[in-house]
């Protein structure tokens, strides 16, 4: 039985994967009232990365940590971890009503973290994969902010990263985005279709037509208290019109905000590449 101060019911769960409006949905529901926001703990990366790994050649093997013969036992330790771990990060969290956990990329993990926590409440946002891949692209080339921030990791990843910046091979970075959503975004659907509680699924595009109806309409589907009035400045003051210009453009965090912006950023081919890897998903949530 849990005795922390924070319940799983207290927890929402924002999925999906990178670059697909996370940090603007997580940084409004943060400052709602009631929400509190736990950044990227990645602990579904811990968990979902390592399980899928190793579960193909534990099979059979029951001393496996996380073998199916004691799957209970090692569910019941991912949920104590997670409410132990939020109670130390935020424990006013409880007392506030809810913390959101922004998860893009811990994603993989997702379906064990709703199965140990089958009472948290989980968003599913999603994003034409086609425009993650050029963000991602974009914000990944010489000189841009992820490239930067990557290359002060290690002198060793500086090198590698000065020898063979992402745009002098677009084609197997693009591919390499585009497996990674299907990842994400894979794992995220089948927790999002196997979850019981209140959830919501979301599109980026959506959020960023009419983002106060949007912010509205998660609100009710999760069953979450929110004040009309503070909901409409909180998305007023996160608007994108409210950006100050030197911190978005080609190569910042905050880019360019145009769904459809893919026609104009990728080449046939590189369009092809992410259409052809991401199908599944594309067909389901931006069919032709």
């Amino acid at each position: 039985m849990d005795n922390k101060d924070i319940k799983a019911e207290d927890l929402v769960w924002i999925f999906g994967t990178g670059r697909s409006g996370s940090t603007w949905l997580a940084s409004m529901m943060g400052e709602s009232a009631g929400g509190r926001l736990w950044n990227e703990p990645l602990v579904g990366k811990l968990f979902g990365e390592f399980y899928d790994d190793m579960l193909p050649r534990s099979r059979g093997r029951d001393t496996f940590i996380m073998a199916e013969a004691n799957r209970e036992a090692w569910l019941e330790g991912i949920r104590h971890l997670v409410l132990n771990v939020a109670e130390s990060v935020c424990p006013e969290a409880a007392r506030e009503s809810y913390l959101v956990v922004k998860e893009p990329n811990g994603s993989m993990g997702a379906p064990l973290l709703m199965e140990a926590l089958p009472e948290s409440r989980m968003v599913l946002l999603v994003r034409d994969p086609r425009d993650m891949a050029a963000s991602a692209l974009d914000r990944h080339r010489k000189g841009a902010e992820a490239y930067e921030h990557a290359a002060n990791y290690s002198p060793r990843r500086k090198e590698a990263l000065a020898k063979n910046p992402p745009d002098n091979r677009p084609g197997a970075f693009i591919k390499r985005q585009a497996h990674r959503y299907l990842r994400n975004v894979g794992s995220s659907k089948q927790a999002y279709e196997a979850h019981k509680g209140h959830k919501v699924l979301t599109r980026y595009e959506e959020l960023r037509a009419n983002p106060l109806d949007t912010m509205r309409h998660i609100y009710a589907e999760l069953q979450l208290p929110v004040d009309e009035e503070q909901l409409a400045g909180v998305v007023e003051k996160h608007s994108w019109e409210n950006i100050p210009d030197e911190e978005k453009g080609p190569g910042k965090f905050n880019r360019k905000a145009t769904p459809g912006g893919w026609r104009e950023d990728l080449t046939p081919r590189q369009i092809e590449m992410v259409e052809k890897i991401t199908a599944p998903l594309l067909e389901e949530f931006y069919p032709t």
